[in-house]
C-alpha cells in the first residue's frame, strides 16, 4: 500500500501547513508515500494534473490518494478511469463554485461519473470542516451522498488552512 498526496491549488511547495508533518509521520510509520508538487500546482488543471497522476505517479489498485481541495478534486476525476485501493477526500466540492480558478481547472467541464468513482476503488472517506469558508457544507454533503462515502465532520476545522498537524487524517489513514 502506498499513500499519494495531492496537494490543491495554489500551491507552491507540497510541504506546506500540515502535509510535511504527515509525511514525517507516514515516514515514521514505515508506510510507503508519494509527496511531490504537481505541475501547473497553482492552476492545478487537470490537463496536466491526470496524466501526472497516470504517468509520472503511477496511481493505481495499491494506492490510496489523500487529495487536498482541489487534489480531491482530481482524486475523484482519476477514480473515473483508473482502479485504486481508496481515497480520503479532504474539502472538495463537484462544482466550480463560480470561482475562475477553480472553472478553468478543466475538473468541473463534464458530468460526473459517480459510479465509476465508486466502482474503482473499495472505500471513500470525505473529510471537511464544518465552517469551510471557500466550500459550502452542500458540496460535502452531496459528494458523500454520490459516494457513499464516509463522513468526517470536523468541528473548527475550516478549510484545514490554519492547521500544523491532521491527526484525524492520520487515523483515517491508519484504519485504511
Amino acid at each position: 500500500m502506498r499513500i499519494v498526496f495531492i496537494h490543491g491549488n495554489d500551491t507552491m511547495h507540497w510541504s506546506g501547513k500540515w502535509c510535511g508533518w504527515l509525511k514525517g509521520e507516514l515516514d515514521k510509520l514505515g508506510i510507503d508515500n508519494f509527496f511531490e508538487t504537481f505541475p501547473d500546482s497553482i492552476m492545478a488543471r487537470s490537463e496536466y494534473w491526470l496524466p501526472f497522476l497516470k504517468n509520472h505517479v503511477k496511481a493505481g489498485e495499491n494506492d490510496i490518494i489523500v487529495g487536498w481541495s482541489s487534489g480531491a478534486v482530481a482524486a475523484m476525476r482519476y477514480a473515473e478511469d483508473v482502479k485504486i485501493k481508496g481515497s480520503i477526500l479532504i474539502s472538495p466540492s463537484h462544482t466550480d463554485l463560480s470561482d475562475p480558478l477553480e472553472k478553468q481547472s478543466g475538473y468541473f467541464d463534464r458530468s460526473w461519473r459517480w459510479d465509476a468513482i465508486r466502482n474503482n476503488q473499495e472505500k471513500i472517506t470525505l473529510v471537511y470542516g464544518d465552517d469551510d469558508l471557500y466550500i459550502p457544507q452542500e458540496q460535502f454533503e452531496y459528494i458523500a451522498d454520490q459516494l457513499r462515502a464516509e463522513p468526517v465532520k470536523i468541528h473548527n476545522g475550516g478549510h484545514f488552512l490554519e492547521q500544523t498537524t491532521f491527526p484525524e487524517l492520520l487515523e483515517k489513514i491508519k484504519i485504511m
